[in-house]
């Protein structure tokens, strides 16, 4: 067994021991009840970990698990001993739980970002090659049916070299508007939708042209939510606007929402229904984005969070043609369950629409192909499971469009490198 494989690929009838770190939606659904349900023959909880002890317990019913409740991760480390350690906990504590769990003996799955800060990339890095263990990112896009189907044309040089990209990204009032009531809409815990959110389009970007990042010219504002809002109250439940403010989300008719933010909230004081409209809040609700690459490419990005439809348009223009995929999430109109990629060729060589069913579970399948590939030893010929360097580079390039928005000026991936970050970039 090498350094690079989990335990649990060196005997696979025995199952991997692991510690839930964090118990909001993703950990509760995503890698607790979910996993047990469709990998109980790979995986073991042994300790669910969550500083807010009440909310714990509760996810512990959701999941359907008798596995013991810690507070403090470095005692459940201890005690538990786990071959695995899943974090979802807020993006900015990451780094802390990862590098505890890597010194403990622990492999690390951990949720998306990876971390917020170059520093912090430093200290997961460093601990990860101290320790010969093993961080996965879960970057459960790389392994949706179309974006494979998508890299597997690029990769055969479908449409000669690529040189640019046109990618955006639509968030509706629904899914859009939620960042902004939770701890997400604070740069010191998410680094800014540019890292939370994009790390998913950056990463996609990165795996699709094989290349590095080289350098990010960006604009950010604040257009919607925060200070823009004709009034504000501190959450949604009890509100007096609540009549007439079209972001009112009552979060005590959700069944799955309630039970885990409304009375534990309690213990911690955190609203999961905060308003969207917070004078506080300052991170950018509408962004775009110039990316340069290593090979050369050139990617236009934009990520806005108001809109009435969501998903994404993404083409790729290249030497012999250009690849183009608009994917509909939601739209207030019917679609078929399927992606449809359009491949053109150039000088009349032809055009053809490749139809891609959607698969069942989360991202239209790529979150169970995921976990196949992480706890199957799925074949995995293009690369899509997502190491720390892949979290790494994704979240410096989200750092460094933030950093371009602040102060107007391009920023390259090297300038924020810390000193000890070697990531070899190409």
């Amino acid at each position: 067994m090498t350094a690079t494989h989990t335990r649990a690929e060196a005997d696979t009838e025995k199952r991997a021991r692991y510690v839930l770190a964090g118990t909001g939606n993703r950990g509760t659904t995503m890698w607790g009840q979910e996993l047990l349900e469709g990998w109980n023959d790979r995986v073991e909880l042994v300790g669910i970990c969550d500083l807010n002890d009440m909310r714990a317990e509760r996810a512990r019913t959701m999941i359907r698990s008798n596995a013991p409740i810690w507070t403090d991760f470095n005692a459940c480390l201890a005690e538990t001993r786990p071959e695995l350690v899943i974090v979802c906990t807020p993006d900015d504590t990451h780094d802390d739980l990862i590098v505890a769990a890597l010194e403990a003996g622990s492999d690390v799955i951990t949720e998306k970002p990876m971390t917020t800060s170059p520093e912090k990339i430093a200290r997961i890095r460093a601990a990860e090659a101290r320790t010969g263990r093993r961080v996965d990112v879960s970057f459960n896009y790389r392994f949706a049916p179309t974006s494979y189907k998508i890299r597997e044309l690029l990769a055969s040089g479908a449409i000669g070299t690529v040189t640019s990209v046109d990618f955006h990204w639509y968030l509706d009032t629904d899914h859009g508007a939620d960042y902004f009531r939770r701890w997400h809409a604070f740069r010191e815990h998410s680094g800014s939708l540019f890292v939370h959110k994009a790390t998913h389009h950056f990463d996609l970007l990165n795996w699709y042209l094989d290349a590095d990042p080289v350098d990010v010219s960006a604009f950010g504002e604040l257009r919607n939510y925060g200070h823009n809002g004709p009034f504000r109250s501190t959450r949604c439940h009890d509100c007096p606007h609540a009549a007439e403010c079209n972001f009112y989300f009552d979060m005590e008719a959700d069944d799955f929402l309630w039970p885990l933010y409304g009375d534990p909230a309690e213990v911690d004081g955190y609203f999961r229904d905060a308003c969207v409209f917070r004078e506080e809040i300052d991170i950018p609700d509408t962004m775009t984005s110039t990316i340069r690459y290593s090979n050369g490419a050139v990617v236009s990005y934009s990520l806005n969070t108001y809109m009435p439809i969501e998903g994404h348009h993404i083409a790729f223009n290249g030497t012999g043609g250009r690849i183009e995929l608009r994917q509909h999430e939601r739209q207030p109109w019917e679609v078929e369950p399927e992606d449809r990629i359009l491949l053109t060729r150039n000088f009349g060589g032809g055009h053809e629409v490749i139809t891609v069913p959607h698969e069942p579970g989360g991202h239209y399948g790529g979150d169970n192909r995921m976990r196949d590939t992480i706890f199957r030893n799925r074949d995995d010929p293009l690369k899509q499971r997502a190491d720390s360097r892949a979290g790494a580079l994704s979240v410096l390039t989200g750092i460094a469009a933030l950093r371009s928005a602040d102060t107007g000026r391009m920023v390259t991936i090297a300038e924020i490198c810390p000193g000890g970050l070697d990531l070899g970039l190409r």
